[in-house]
């Protein structure tokens, strides 16, 4: 089973104004996050000081939310109540200039709410507010005359089933039987699948599809069989199935079916992967891609996201860069992040209670000395970022006859160290904006600094962190010298 990672990335790159209609539930995902120390003395219940309060689109929202960043320009169709939560969740859409939504307020509905309480990222309980009941006989002409005007200018459509009512008494039914010509892609609810006859692909995850067949799913073999009863008893083109950990299966109408692993290499926090999964097929179908190739893209995409805490959405760049790294010899490309996505890295170790490191240089040939000086960065902290000055800074510093190694080689032979964590590529020629920026907890540079000469270290001081002078075996080698050996040597010979 293989996938050209060439191909795949061409696609992502296709992905850009194509149009895709959700039809389904959204709401408001609410995250009030902060710590807990102790117990509370009323009940055996722990005590959350709040620190933050977030609220961001959920549901069918968070399937626009990734189509959004995955360079979509996408069509939301979607009730909401009357309510303060409906307001608001009309203020979160449009925030998102791209989304061309269309709202149906419905005087009887309450807007859904999921409500999340996080301490250091871990879930403590969620509380929904929402009124689960079918559209009113106005709403539901409204919202399927509007469906019906949307789909000659579109290609693929998302059916985004959360169970509160949008689609209800048989209006995915009509959906899908109005959008005979389009690709209907449905992230199904509940047991009964009878309503979803004659859609292009299903999603459920592992669990859903047993209770839809009632058919085992423990093993791969109960996976594909469950899934090839749904397409013949349905008259689905193919079933993709997430399963947690143990990746996707694809099973396609003419019987042929496909396992891929799983890509999270840790997992945080599974909120809205199906989301991603189904925004990530639309997009793909609608690039052109089969169903194998968009699943592969789909599959990226969910292992991204649940690497993040958070409804998460997984962008195009991270696809891309995804496939890229899944493809490399070494891997350690993996490694390499930009100024934004080094703070995102560093932010979620932070949640999780990780001390970071910090120490930088040109790093142009890798000798024993600097091997010495990130082994004793390391030992100092959970996970160590290296800033890495780039080839125009380096040439600023060092002369024009460096570096001696491109920007990109040094970055690799850096990733691959086991004691490094990220490589941050910068441009100045000191790292304070990027030191500024991550807030790290250790500051690290060789025996040959003293504190005030570093650069950073008052910044560090100020906030509470420590500077780190490692001993004089990070001194003994020095790339200069030994570029100026190498020389002699030559005119020697």
């Amino acid at each position: 089973m293989f996938t050209d990672p060439a191909m795949l990335v061409s696609l992502v790159e296709r992905f850009a104004g194509k149009r895709v209609l959700c039809v389904g539930d959204a709401m408001i995902d609410r995250y009030v996050c902060g710590t807990v120390t102790r117990v509370s003395p009323e009940a055996p219940i722990p005590v959350l000081h709040i620190d933050r309060e977030s609220s961001m689109l959920g549901g069918a929202g968070n399937v626009v939310r990734n189509l959004v960043a995955l360079g979509v320009r996408p069509i939301l169709l979607s009730a909401r109540g009357s309510d303060a939560a409906g307001e608001e969740l009309s203020v979160l859409l449009a925030h998102h200039e791209r989304v061309e939504s269309y709202l149906i307020v419905d005087p009887r509905r309450q807007t859904p709410v999921k409500t999340r309480f996080l301490a250091q990222a871990q879930q403590l309980l969620r509380a929904d507010h929402e009124t689960v009941i079918p559209l009113s006989s106005v709403s539901r002409e409204i919202l399927l005359k509007k469906a019906i005007t949307i789909l000659s200018h579109v290609k693929v459509v998302i059916l985004s089933d959360y169970g509160k009512g949008v689609l209800a008494d048989g209006i995915a039914a009509e959906l899908i039987a109005a959008a005979k010509d389009k690709l209907v892609l449905v992230d199904p609810k509940g047991a009964e699948y009878s309503v979803y006859r004659g859609a292009t692909l299903l999603t459920p995850n592992k669990r859903e599809l047993a209770d839809a067949t009632r058919v085992p799913t423990s093993s791969d073999a109960d996976v594909v069989r469950a899934a090839r009863s749904l397409i013949k008893t349905y008259e689905i083109a193919a079933v993709l199935t997430t399963r947690s950990q143990d990746g996707m299966t694809l099973v396609q109408g003419d019987g042929t079916f496909y396992h891929l692993p799983a890509e999270a290499r840790e997992v945080f926090d599974v909120s809205g992967a199906g989301d991603t999964v189904v925004a990530t097929l639309a997009a793909a179908l609608a690039s052109g891609a089969n169903f194998l190739e968009a699943t592969h893209l789909s599959n990226s995409a969910a292992g991204i996201v649940v690497s993040k805490v958070g409804t998460a959405v997984a962008s195009a760049v991270d696809v891309v860069t995804a496939i890229r790294c899944q493809n490399t010899a070494t891997g350690s490309e993996e490694k390499v992040l930009s100024f934004e996505e080094a703070l995102e890295s560093v932010s979620l170790w932070r949640r999780h209670g990780l001390k970071v490191g910090f120490t930088n240089g040109c790093f142009d040939l890798l000798h024993p000395g600097h091997v010495y000086l990130l082994q004793k960065a390391r030992y100092a902290c959970d996970r160590l970022v290296v800033g890495l000055n780039n080839d125009t800074s380096v040439r600023r510093l060092k002369g024009p006859g460096r570096p001696i190694q491109s920007e990109v080689a040094r970055a690799v032979v850096l990733a691959a160290l086991r004691d490094v964590d990220i490589v941050v590529p910068f441009c100045d020629d000191t790292p304070l904006v990027l030191i500024a920026a991550l807030r790290p907890d250790v500051l690290v540079k060789g025996a040959d600094y003293t504190v005030g000469t570093v650069v950073g270290a008052s910044l560090v001081q100020e906030y509470g962190g420590t500077i780190l002078l490692a001993d004089d075996k990070s001194v003994k080698f020095r790339t200069t010298e030994t570029i100026a050996r190498m020389a002699h040597s030559r005119k020697v010979s």
